[in-house]
């Protein structure tokens, strides 16, 4: 039986449903969150790996004040320099014998690690090939350049301050 009533026709809809939109939110927040966290990530290699920079740096700059007064090593002035800043010996405008200018090296190199990096310092000293053994007759120096780095929690080695000790070593003959 008929009625003779017709049914609305119904309408496609058009748009986007409320759940459909959350969906969608969602699942951008999630990405860009992911974003944000490569970014952090990225933010503390690339901090890393200045420090590494500047270390290496300052490596080879106190292996060039050798090389340039062949004098104060030969006499030894450069056997065992510690870290620390030292004195200024007071002699750049006067003219400094090689002593002299192995310790305004010592003074200078080591001011610029502290101002450079942080927590840092510097120490050279006659040793054998892998840097672990004093040896005053060698004709090789290491070089040790020293700096604090932020570390991760559970890191070993990792401070209660959130920091952690880096040596970078180079093994010169000047």
């Amino acid at each position: 039986m008929h009625t003779g009533m017709r049914l609305p026709q119904l309408k496609p809809q058009k748009g986007f449903s409320m759940l459909e939109v959350l969906i969608a939110i969602l699942v951008i927040s999630f990405g860009l969150l992911g974003l944000a966290g490569l970014q952090a990530v990225g933010l503390k290699s690339n901090q890393t790996a200045y420090l590494r920079s500047i270390a290496t740096q300052q490596a080879y700059d106190m292996a060039d004040r050798m090389r340039a007064n062949m004098t104060g090593v030969a006499a030894g002035s450069y056997n065992s320099i510690a870290t620390g800043a030292g004195s200024d010996p007071g002699c750049i405008s006067t003219g400094c014998d090689s002593a002299q200018m192995a310790q305004y090296d010592r003074y200078a190199w080591n001011a610029t690690n502290a101002a450079l990096l942080p927590g840092g310092g510097g120490s050279a000293y006659r040793a054998n090939a892998d840097c672990t053994t004093l040896d005053a007759t060698s004709n090789r120096f290491c070089i040790r350049v020293s700096w604090a780095e932020k570390c991760t929690t559970g890191e070993t080695g990792c401070a209660a301050n959130g920091t952690i000790s880096r040596n970078f070593d180079v093994w010169v003959a000047p």
